[in-house]
């Protein structure tokens, strides 16, 4: 009697089929186990873990990256090869990425991130030192001439009494305080100082912001910022109190002008990107352009604390000129061989 030998159509029915359903019921078990294990080492690092614990890691690590190379070959349910993608990604970044400290982060933001970001705009920031020069410059001329300009660039409200009509004696008074006035003032320092770092920190900001729309109203911004400080300029150096109103300005603005200018050269990066993108889509070259900005922004806003602090204790508690053009340089100096001073293993 001849055997019956089943046609390959037969065969291929009779054998059991390979399924998503079958693939999970088999290994789903290491996929969940290595899973809880890097939620836990993930939450509490790996004193968590016990040393056996540690020792399945990389079992489980190498069973699920198994699981993802047969369900890529086999073509296996999207979601499934997506859900296995990203374990075995998360699962390597745990087990041999190099894991670092809040304090190992912030070193280095303070070391290397901030600094090279700023670096990285250096021709923004120059755009918009000149634009903010070219602002006071205007308007200096124009408040010198004729003085009735000075109303168009400055608030009444905000000048505090310091426009052209006022005397010298009255200038003189509002930029030296002596040491009575001081110990007057003192308990109000505070409060004046957190109002400045709020109220510059959000024109920064809005600055920052603005520059996605191609970096014009970041730039019509800044000339403006340079408006009023040319306006004030010329109405002090009217009355003969240039050098003083310098000192009065000096000791916080080397500080609150080099933040304006990159804040400015922030929001000036990602209009350029939006502008010119190159190879790149705009939306990328926006997002590219965007991780640097965003760098130096949180370094704006720790600068602009600083400058508050010079001007709302340093500036009002230090009444020698000759002190507060030394305060103003030193930071000016500071921030500069901060910035520029160039990095080893910058380029890398």
């Amino acid at each position: 009697m001849q055997p019956v030998i089943a046609s390959p159509a037969a065969a291929a029915l009779e054998a059991p089929a390979f399924s998503t359903g079958r693939f999970r019921a088999e290994r789903e078990a290491d996929w969940i186990a290595f899973d809880a294990l890097l939620t836990r080492l993930e939450k509490k690092g790996a004193k968590g873990l016990s040393s056996e614990e540690l020792l399945q890691l990389p079992v489980l690590y190498r069973a699920t990256l198994s699981s993802l190379s047969i369900a890529r070959a086999t073509s296996l349910d999207k979601a499934l090869l997506d859900h296995l993608e990203a374990l075995s990604m998360r699962g390597y970044f745990l087990i041999y990425g190099v894991r670092q400290s809040r304090l190992d982060r912030m070193t280095r933001f303070f070391t290397r991130d901030w600094p090279l970001a700023v670096q990285a705009v250096w021709k923004e920031t120059v755009v918009i030192s000149l634009i903010i020069i070219l602002g006071a410059l205007t308007s200096w001329l124009l408040v010198t001439n004729q003085p009735e300009w000075y109303y168009n660039f400055v608030d009444e409200g905000l000048s505090g009494g310091r426009d052209p009509r006022a005397t010298a004696e009255f200038l003189q008074s509002t930029i030296g305080h002596g040491k009575a006035a001081a110990d007057e003032d003192s308990g109000a320092l505070h409060v004046f100082a957190t109002f400045l770092f709020t109220h510059n920190s959000g024109v920064s900001i809005m600055s920052f912001a603005l520059g996605f729309a191609f970096g014009i109203p970041t730039m019509m911004l800044e000339f403006y910022q340079g408006i009023s400080l040319g306006a004030m300029i010329a109405v002090f150096t009217g009355k003969g109190l240039g050098y003083d109103f310098g000192g009065w300005l000096f000791i916080h603005g080397s500080t609150e002008l080099f933040a304006a200018a990159l804040s400015g050269a922030a929001g000036l990066r990602i209009g350029g990107a939006v502008v010119f993108p190159g190879a790149r889509s705009r939306l990328q070259a926006a997002s590219d352009a965007g991780r640097t900005a965003g760098k130096v922004m949180v370094g704006v806003i720790l600068m602009l604390l600083v400058a508050g602090l010079l001007e709302g204790f340093g500036r009002q508690l230090i009444t020698d000129t000759v002190m507060r053009y030394a305060i103003g340089t030193v930071m000016l100096l500071f921030w500069l061989g901060y910035y520029y001073v160039p990095r080893r293993g910058a380029a890398a």
